[in-house]
């Protein structure tokens, strides 16, 4: 059987990029992206919106650089990358459980494609569900 762990999403970051260094020399870059479905409500008629916030975490020295040096709050970016789940205690001892994406590609967009949606195409969907 096959199977891929594959996520595209294309949004605004909704704060600055967190950069950490570790011991090693390694480092990490944090971020909060944003994506956000419009629709028509098919019964009431009235425009609904629905906003998703994903945790993205940037690994390696090139990917790193170029969020550091490019990416700021509001940037409307596309990435690419994997799903993984992370498991810790919190400080009761309770599990508690977080999903990223690890990014494995960037891509800075126009803010014209904002407006617009993706490829030029509308942004709103003429449907009653978000996602």
């Amino acid at each position: 059987m096959f199977s891929k762990n594959y996520v595209e999403l294309i949004g605004n970051l909704g704060r600055d990029p967190e950069i950490k260094s570790f011991p090693d020399g390694g480092r990490v870059a944090n971020a909060r992206l944003a994506t956000t479905a419009r629709w028509k409500d098919r019964e009431s008629g009235e425009r609904r919106e629905h906003t998703e916030w994903h945790n993205l975490v940037f690994r390696g020295d090139g990917l790193v650089r170029i969020v550091e040096d490019y990416v700021r709050k509001g940037a409307f970016v596309l990435v690419e990358g994997h799903l993984r789940t992370r498991r810790w205690q919190d400080k009761d001892g309770q599990d508690r459980y977080v999903t990223e994406v690890y990014v494995d590609k960037i891509g800075l967009l126009d803010k014209a494609e904002s407006e617009a949606g993706p490829g030029g195409g509308a942004s709103e969907r003429d449907d009653d569900m978000p996602f």
